[in-house]
């Protein structure tokens, strides 16, 4: 993890997920992209031109520069190389965009979470990039002095098109030394029998070559509970799963576990494009 994007719209919610980007950053000499994007309200077919005058998109522009070298000039960011990027676009699609333009190696985010109406209709920018990223995406919902991750949460359903995300899975236990749980939450609409289930988390862990993990099942309602009932009962640092990054109706319908738990989740999620 040497190239760490973080998207910052100067909140206290971005500010704690730089800090912990700063301490990633620190162990093992990387580097931090700072990104902020102008999202700015549109009419027209031209934004640039029919909205905004030139003079006000400068004040907004300079502002925002002169933010990032504030943020730049923070203490804990001491001895890390830090860059900033000042952008005109959705926050989103700004985020996805910068990530692959400077091949990041992971996105480091803010997130206050939403519910309800809100969560439904419009989403957090957390949300959309969880989504979309083929870069993993590390959500952060309060600030931590100490980051660790000594013990990590995986929760699948352990199937084939799996294997390939979680090799990132693993390199990221390996970077912390983390101890991975493999969950496998049981829910009474997709039952399985409890030797199914540890069997097919066997096999799929046996082709990696990491043996510091163990094998949990875990009966719940449904399985966002399950996973965050488990989380807390086993005190995980972080959450990790793999999105499929689903869109349109489909999304619509079935939703995405990932999402969900950036929104509900009190503790780190990570996730993982499948």
């Amino acid at each position: 993890m040497k190239t760490i994007l973080v998207p910052t719209d100067f909140s206290k919610h971005a500010e704690n997920a730089l800090k912990i980007a700063a301490q990633i950053a620190k162990k093992n000499n990387g580097e931090i992209i700072l990104l902020h994007m102008l999202e700015l309200s549109t009419s027209g077919n031209d934004a640039l031109h029919t909205s905004h005058e030139i003079p006000e998109l400068m004040f907004f522009k300079n502002a925002a520069v002169a933010k990032l070298e504030e943020l730049e000039n923070s203490d804990f960011l001491n001895d890390i190389k830090v860059s900033s990027i000042v952008q005109f676009n959705m926050a989103f699609e700004g985020i996805i965009e910068n990530g692959k333009k400077h091949h990041a190696d992971l996105v480091v985010m803010g997130s206050h979470g939403a519910s309800g109406f809100h969560e439904m209709f419009v989403g957090s920018n957390a949300e959309k990039v969880v989504r979309n990223s083929e870069i993993p995406v590390l959500v952060i919902k309060k600030e931590e002095d100490n980051f660790k991750v000594e013990s990590l949460t995986f929760a699948s359903d352990f199937s084939s098109e799996i294997k390939k995300p979680f090799e990132k899975v693993v390199d990221f236990a390996k970077y912390f030394e983390a101890h991975i749980n493999l969950l496998h939450v049981i829910t009474p609409n997709n039952f399985t029998t409890t030797r199914i289930a540890n069997e097919k988390v066997k096999n799929f862990i046996e082709e990696f070559h990491f043996s510091d993990y163990s094998i949990h099942l875990y009966n719940d309602i449904n399985v966002e509970k399950g996973i965050l009932h488990f989380a807390k009962d086993s005190n995980s640092d972080v959450i990790a799963v793999c999105t499929h990054g689903r869109k349109g109706i489909s999304h619509f319908l079935n939703g995405s576990i990932s999402e969900d738990l950036v929104n509900h989740a009190k503790r780190p999620v990570i996730a993982f494009k499948i």
